[in-house]
């Protein structure tokens, strides 16, 4: 759900990375399932990629049950 939050937006890992000021490995580990993300993290990918946090962690929820 992530990639597709990106690329809704139209960037790439690297752009998302260099707004994050981290690497673009950063984003693909998160994107691949390698990396978790914390809650701070998750916020401010949620700034940035401008979608809301709380209806992407309900819309996980639906999925998963």
């Amino acid at each position: 759900m992530l990639i597709d939050k990106r690329e809704a937006v139209g960037i790439t890992q690297t752009e998302l990375a260099s707004k994050l000021g981290e690497y673009q490995s950063f984003v693909a580990r998160l994107e691949s399932g390698q990396r978790r993300i914390d809650v701070v993290e998750f916020i401010e990918l949620a700034r940035v990629l401008n979608f809301d946090a709380a209806s992407f962690i309900e819309e996980m929820m639906q999925d998963n049950c």
